[in-house]
């Protein structure tokens, strides 16, 4: 079970209750290769240490498969629809409250 763990700029780390320490590099789990910080640090075990969880990125790793060397088995397709979907989320967080596009306000053609 897992009792401690630790991100690094490209790394996971994972301590087990047998003494064991796993190191994966994080290209393995490509969701949180491409977390923030603060999202990499929202994590909490499951099912009493048998998995790890990061909500924020709906991340699941579970320690048979670290122990299995088993990389993420999330499609490439599966994969760029979250990446996009972020990506989306990051420019609507850029907009200024209150302001909309054209299209959003049910405007089309050129501008009058």
């Amino acid at each position: 079970m897992v009792v401690s763990l630790t991100l690094r700029r490209d790394k996971l780390i994972v301590d087990l209750d047998d003494g064991r320490t796993i190191l994966v590099p994080l290209e393995w789990y490509p969701r949180l290769l491409h977390a923030s910080p603060k999202e990499r640090k929202n994590w909490q075990l499951l099912g009493g240490g048998y998995a790890v969880e990061w909500p924020d990125l709906d991340e699941h790793i579970g320690v048979e498969g670290l122990l299995a060397g088993r990389r993420s088995g999330e499609s490439r397709r599966s994969f760029q629809r979250w990446l996009d979907g972020r990506r989306g989320e990051a420019s609507a967080k850029r907009r200024l409250p209150g302001s909309t596009t054209r299209r959003a306000a049910g405007l089309s053609g050129p501008e009058r």
